[in-house]
């Protein structure tokens, strides 16, 4: 059974979206203080889902800041009743893999963490891809670049496998929306830009060309 470890201060929604999950059959565990959620880490986690505001003086980015340090793959969602650009993208920045806006539907999440799950835990392949340096396992989901790890979240190495798997094919964001976060992703596709542009900052050698108005294509 996966374990969720769900961060939120308002206690209603807490109960409604910890009874959904379990529903889905997954292990949950709440807090309503980011320092306990803190205090909480080193406990195995499957997936983190954080409200970036919180009750007390340890709000999200600080949690995941504090996971990321101990944990630089382990998937992690943010929520917010905040819809602004600065937030996502900060959120992105600190190592998120999603971002979903409140008021948000409880199937809607679980959802996200189903595909979350599936991406990450339930591939079978066992494969290696290599790119100019870089070497990408696709079973222990490792990339290196001359036996040096890189660390990337869920959602980089997703479309890193992506562009890799399909070179010099050109990919609109709708595209990329629909293979990376799932065709029932109900964001913007303003995130295919956020993750493309943390992509080629993480991995410089990556030779992804921009296809204004339309996406992206990775070349040889």
């Amino acid at each position: 059974m996966y374990k969720i470890c769900l961060v939120e201060d308002e206690t209603d929604l807490v109960a409604v979206v910890k009874m959904y999950l379990e529903k889905a059959g997954y292990d949950v565990v709440t807090f309503t203080k980011g320092s306990d959620a803190i205090n909480y880490i080193g406990n195995k986690v499957d997936v983190w889902i954080l409200d970036i505001m919180l009750g007390d003086d340890v709000n999200g980015y600080d949690v995941i800041k504090a996971i990321r340090e101990k944990y630089p793959l382990v998937p992690v969602i943010f929520t917010s009743a905040r819809d602004q650009d600065l937030d996502r993208i900060l959120g992105l920045e600190l190592g998120s893999d999603d971002y979903i806006t409140k008021p948000y539907s409880s199937k809607e999440l679980v959802l996200r963490v189903n595909n979350i799950i599936k991406r990450v835990y339930q591939s079978t392949e066992t494969k290696i891809l290599n790119y100019l340096d870089y070497s990408i396992d696709l079973d222990k989901r490792i990339v290196s670049v001359k036996d040096k790890p890189i660390k990337l979240t869920t959602l980089e190495f997703d479309l890193l496998v992506l562009l890799v798997e399909n070179i010099n094919k050109s990919f609109s964001r709708e595209d990329i929306l629909n293979a990376v976060w799932g065709d029932d992703y109900f964001g913007s596709d303003r995130a295919v830009d956020d993750l493309v542009r943390r992509l080629r900052k993480k991995m410089p050698l990556l030779n992804v060309n921009t296809i204004y108005g339309y996406g992206y294509r990775l070349s040889a």
